[in-house]
């Protein structure tokens, strides 16, 4: 592999070319009939993050034999405004404050307007989304289905301290390792790649999206400023995260009821004790082992690859999700 300076290079390419695309597309929708929406909208899509959906996108279709940005930029723009989309309804559902550390779409507007904002960037990702073939179109649609049954099943399981693992993975893979699966195989779709070859993209970026939603389930309990939310909002909202359900299927007796009460009641009173019981358990130990698998099986797709300077820029990627697991 090259210098990391390198792999940080290229990648900063890519999101200043996205950025770009990004601020146009916005600023063209605002000189619209829909520029007022957008007036609003751009509050979250302009926001910054780290834009790593949009990226995988960009770099998915080089590496498997794209040569023109301007044929992959709607398809990228497209994840990335479903992906906010989803995102602007997730804070109403779960009463945020804070998104990328800015205040969220419905504290600023309300909801009436933020449930809006959603609905119009969801037609916006799919307009340009529909560009594409049907095959793309059919990737996309399907990717929205199955975010749309994911956020059911999260809703269903708020607080129930009986979630299963198989519960939780099917909440992750519908809500965020789907999209970067089909956001990879959708990428080498569009370069021209056959079937086995945008099979093994959408491998690769499936093992990453979940390794890279555990890692934020870990980050929410350990802290982490880069989260741009308060740390336990993923705990005070209810959500069943892997490190929690693996120490309440452990614990027993005196150890699970407390657990339970401690997740059921949280308040930032609790975050030693609740903890201990996590470490205790081994929880968050754990979770941090299967961060390193999944991401080891992203490497093994991604490896079947040429080696190049864009496959040394993805592997470089993924290795940062390891460290920031560390």
């Amino acid at each position: 592999m090259q210098s990391s300076d390198t792999h940080s290079t290229l990648l900063d390419e890519r999101r200043e070319m996205f950025e770009a695309a990004l601020e146009k597309h916005v600023a063209d929708a605002e000189a619209g009939p829909s520029g007022a929406v957008m007036e609003l909208a751009k509050h979250v899509l302009l926001a910054g993050g780290k834009r790593w959906r949009p990226v995988l996108v960009m770099l998915a279709y080089e590496l498997a034999g794209g040569e023109n940005d301007e044929d992959i930029m709607p398809l990228a723009l497209a994840f990335e405004l479903i992906h906010t989309a989803t995102l602007v309804h997730d804070d109403i559902n779960d009463n945020a404050k804070l998104r990328r550390g800015a205040v969220t779409l419905h504290e600023r507007f309300g909801s009436v307007k933020a449930i809006v904002v959603g609905d119009y960037l969801f037609v916006e990702g799919f307009a340009l989304g529909g560009r594409f073939s049907q095959r793309i179109v059919g990737l996309i649609a399907d990717c929205c289905a199955r975010i749309a049954a994911a956020e059911l099943k999260q809703l269903e399981h708020v607080g129930d301290l009986g979630t299963t693992p198989e519960d939780y993975y099917a909440i992750i893979e519908g809500k965020t390792a789907g999209p970067f699966a089909a956001g990879c195989r959708a990428a080498a779709v569009v370069a021209g790649a056959d079937e086995q070859t945008a099979a093994r993209m959408g491998s690769f970026g499936l093992e990453l999206g979940l390794a890279f939603q555990i890692v934020d389930d870990l980050l929410d309990l350990l802290g982490d400023e880069r989260m741009g939310k308060p740390r336990g909002a993923d705990v005070l909202e209810g959500k069943m995260t892997l490190p929690l359900i693996h120490a309440l299927t452990l614990s027993h007796g005196d150890s699970r009821r407390r657990l339970g009460e401690l997740i059921s009641e949280f308040n930032d009173g609790v975050w030693e004790e609740l903890i201990e019981l996590l470490e205790r358990s081994g929880s968050l130990e754990y979770a941090s082992v299967l961060v390193n698998n999944h991401l080891t099986r992203a490497l093994d797709s991604l490896l079947t690859f040429p080696e190049s300077e864009l496959r040394d820029a993805l592997e470089w990627l993924t290795r940062q999700v390891m460290e920031r697991n560390e």
